[in-house]
């Protein structure tokens, strides 16, 4: 529906245009104006990166990316093209490389965002924490969902019909069209949210907020779960989540297999596998060595994050390296799968205690 412009004598339609003819181009134009004004198409959302791709050794890299009221994380991918390409092939993809990421991942790289825009005295850990009304951190909470906000000028048929589908299958995507027009010389973008139709917002939300208690109490009963891990010939039993994995990584690193492979198959960067430093030093040593290498790089360094016991450093080609202890939910899960299939060699296994 065209948009019109009441004069004094008359009623006009304003001249679409596209952003094209507008001479706005994505990344330098639509996505700056976008990141410092993104409840334009995604409300109550706090934008946490631009242009992300930690988690890709490709070129490819996330537009924006930001966190919601409800702790979900928002993907959002702009596109100045006249049918949107295939833009939800991409968000999707990229949705699920940053589903499991945690609390303190999030607030490392929203820290570096805000180095990035000139923001360097803001404290990234309590404004994100204001932001979601949050005393202290509730990695249960924290991204159990990753919502899609897709916006362009137009939208192909093919286009919508996958995002209806991926809406169906319990994956939030939206679709925002931003339509642009010439008024004396000026642009105006009309900005509507197409799928899913405001009328039918709200049910989608309480379908998705049923989904997510569901997940979050199938979460809650595994948190407690103890695990028996085969490693070769050696077997452990009775371990915690963190336990089982760092075992895990443990027995890796003693066959060789790099930290570089492991953070990859662990579906984080390594920076946050693993803190490491030079030379084969003790725990007390490591410790003020990796504070003084994170104050360097603007980050702070939290030993209890990390298995730092002397007994526990990792100590591999004259580096000393420790593993976080930051797991849980669906990211325990999935490094353990992918660690144990990628590593078929190693002879790894894991399954829960009978007791």
């Amino acid at each position: 529906m065209p948009i019109f412009e009441f004069a004094s004598g008359s009623i006009q339609p304003l001249v679409k245009t596209t952003f094209n003819e507008a001479q706005l181009l994505e990344r330098r134009d639509l996505q700056r104006l976008l990141r410092a004004n993104v409840s334009v198409i995604a409300p109550d959302t706090l934008v946490i990166a631009e242009e992300f791709g930690d988690f890709d050794k490709s070129r490819r890299r996330i537009d924006l990316l930001g966190v919601d009221r409800n702790a979900k994380l928002v993907v959002i991918e702009l596109k100045r093209t006249e049918d949107g390409g295939h833009m939800e092939l991409q968000a999707v993809r990229y949705a699920a490389m940053v589903s499991s990421m945690t609390f303190d991942e999030a607030v490392e790289i929203f820290d570096g965002y805000l180095t990035q825009i000139g923001r360097v005295e803001t404290n990234a850990r309590a404004e994100m924490l204001e932001f979601l009304g949050w005393d202290e951190p509730d990695e249960d909470a924290f991204a159990q969902d990753v919502r899609i906000v897709l916006a362009s000028a137009e939208f192909s048929r093919e286009l919508t019909s996958s995002v209806m589908w991926l809406n169906d299958g319990g994956i939030d995507v939206s679709c925002v069209r931003l339509q642009p027009y010439m008024l004396d010389g000026r642009v105006l973008v009309d900005a509507q949210q197409i799928i899913p139709l405001p009328e039918a917002a709200q049910y989608q939300v309480r379908i998705a907020t049923k989904k997510r208690k569901e997940r979050e109490a199938r979460s809650y009963d595994r948190d407690w779960t103890i695990f028996d891990v085969s490693l070769g010939d050696k077997k452990l039993k009775n371990l915690r989540k963190r336990h089982a994995i760092y075992q895990v990584v443990r027995y890796l690193l003693e066959n060789e297999v790099t930290p570089d492979s492991i953070a990859e198959k662990c579906n984080r960067p390594v920076g946050i596998v693993f803190a490491s430093v030079e030379g084969e030093v003790d725990a007390d040593d490591f410790q003020i060595l990796a504070r003084a290498s994170c104050e360097k790089e603007g980050r702070n360094f939290d030993p209890r994050r990390y298995f730092c016991g002397n007994d526990e450093l990792l100590r591999i080609g004259g580096r000393t390296y420790a593993f976080t202890n930051q797991w849980g939910g669906p990211a325990f899960d999935a490094a353990m799968v992918n660690l144990r299939n990628s590593f078929p060699q190693n002879e790894i296994a894991f399954e829960p205690s009978a007791q």
